[in-house]
This record gives C-alpha cells, sequence and structure tokens, in this order.
C-alpha cells in the first residue's frame, strides 16, 4: 500500500477513481459520517486508511453500484459477515491481500494480511501518479483539528460547541479520547459563536441547516443521473454543473437576503 502502511484520503480516493470513476473525498467522508468506514487519524487529525479500510469501503461502493442497495442494507450485510474486511487490519502480516472485498473472496483472501492492494496491470502507472497528484491535493484541504484546539484557538465555548453537535450542526470524529473536528465544522463553530454574542443561539442556527440540506439535495437529484453514467464526460459535466450550482445558489441567497432587509430598512 505503502511504505507508511497506511493511505490518506486523497491516496484512497486515487487507488478507487480506476473502478468507481464518480467517487469523491465527500462520498468517501459521507460514508464515514454514517459510520459505515472508521478510518483512524493521525494525531494532527488526518485521516489514516488501511488495508482493511480499503477493502470495507470498495464492498460497500460495488453493493451501491451493482445491487443498488440502501446503507442500512449495506450495514446489516457487513454485520451478517462478522466484518471480515476489518479482520486484516487486528492480524499479523501474513501476505498480501488481493482486491477484493466482497464475502465471496472469503476463501481466496488470506486473513490477517496487511499488505498491498493489487493494481489493474492496464491503466499505466504514469496515468497512476498523475490521479494521485490529484488527489493529495484534495487531501491536504481535509486537514481536522481537536476538540481542545477548536476551543484554545478560536475561543470557542465548550458549551456551545457541545450544544452545536447536539444539534446536528458540527460532526466530530473520535479517535481514541480525542474529537476531531474537520475544517467545515470549526468554520460553523465560528459562525455560530459570533452569532451567540449577537444574541441569536443554536436553536435558531437550524434553519440554515434545514435550508441548506434542502439545496444539496435539489442539487443531487439534478447532477446524480450524470454521475451514473460511465462516460467520463458525462461526470466532468456533473461537476461543473454542480460548482456552477454552489455558486448561484449563494448568488440568489444573498440577494434574497438583501431584497429582504432593505424592505424594512426603507420603513416598507
Amino acid at each position: 500500500m505503502s511504505d507508511r502502511n497506511y493511505l490518506s484520503i486523497g491516496e484512497v480516493l486515487a487507488l478507487l477513481l480506476d473502478e468507481f470513476p464518480d467517487i469523491t473525498i465527500s462520498k468517501i467522508r459521507f460514508l464515514e459520517s454514517q459510520g459505515l468506514i472508521e478510518p483512524e487519524r493521525t494525531p494532527s487529525g488526518y485521516r489514516k486508511f488501511s488495508n482493511a479500510e480499503v477493502e470495507r469501503l470498495k464492498f460497500i461502493l460495488r453493493e451501491q453500484r451493482e445491487n443498488f442497495l440502501p446503507l442500512r442494507v449495506i450495514r446489516d450485510r457487513l454485520d451478517e459477515t462478522g466484518d471480515i474486511t476489518r479482520e486484516y487490519a487486528s492480524a499479523p502480516d501474513t501476505g498480501e491481500i488481493r482486491a477484493s472485498g466482497h464475502p465471496a473472496a472469503r476463501a481466496s483472501v488470506p486473513r490477517g494480511s496487511t499488505a498491498v492492494v493489487e493494481q489493474d496491470p492496464v491503466t499505466p502507472e504514469s496515468e497512476r501518479r498523475a490521479q494521485r497528484r490529484e488527489a493529495k491535493a484534495h487531501a491536504d484541504k481535509t486537514e481536522s483539528l481537536p476538540r481542545d484546539e477548536v476551543v484554545a484557538q478560536y475561543s470557542i465555548s465548550e458549551d456551545l460547541l457541545k450544544g452545536l453537535e447536539a444539534a446536528g450542526l458540527v460532526d466530530g470524529h473520535d479517535v481514541g479520547d480525542t474529537t476531531f473536528f474537520d475544517q467545515n465544522s470549526v468554520e460553523i463553530a465560528r459562525a455560530a459563536q459570533r452569532f451567540q454574542e449577537l444574541g441569536i443561539d443554536i436553536r435558531h442556527l437550524r434553519a440554515w441547516k434545514l435550508a441548506s440540506d434542502k439545496e444539496v439535495t435539489l442539487f443531487e437529484q439534478r447532477i446524480l443521473p450524470l454521475l451514473r453514467q460511465r462516460n467520463p464526460g458525462s461526470r466532468d459535466e456533473a461537476l461543473a454543473m454542480l460548482d456552477e450550482f454552489v455558486t448561484l445558489g449563494g448568488r440568489l441567497r444573498l440577494a434574497l437576503l438583501g431584497k429582504e432587509i432593505q424592505r424594512f430598512t426603507d420603513g416598507r
């Protein structure tokens, strides 16, 4: 897998692109938020994917693509198999794991292996290196901060942070006895802190969460048909469309807010 025996999220993305051309870092993070994968974290908060976790991720993605199963059912199937993909992580190193996380591969995959995930010989290594360079550029944006550093660095109250977690506005990832927060959660906490200082409490911020959820659902409905196509051009079109949706959504929200503010500031 690598000399350091784990992969970053960007390297995992590069590894999966051939088989799953619609995979994104956001989707990997989403699967983690749903508890289907549990990568470890470095002391600075970076995700560490073992061979076992990569195999588990492949299993989930194949079940979605080939059987169109919801995540709840996939989780149940993993539980039924005894979660064999994670058995590799705790057992001694005895050889190589072939790149199949499906339970049908139980007989052909040696248990307890921490070895390299097999590469597709059809894809030129130069192309794989280019994919990894692109993926690592994304990985640089995935750094998380431990709870105490978020509190100290941004003067965010511990009670506020816990309240945001309870309200579902921020998501923390536990590594041992430490909870880490990604940059989006940190930005939400910073904004919430200032809102609170101005007299707007957490319960009022749920309106932003509901609105953003509806907005993302609308965008997803539009681009998913393109992402499901195997044509790389369709995927590029979908991502470009999503970028434009995000920009247009921001412009529309700002304009609508300005329109309403003008109504009461002008005394109408």
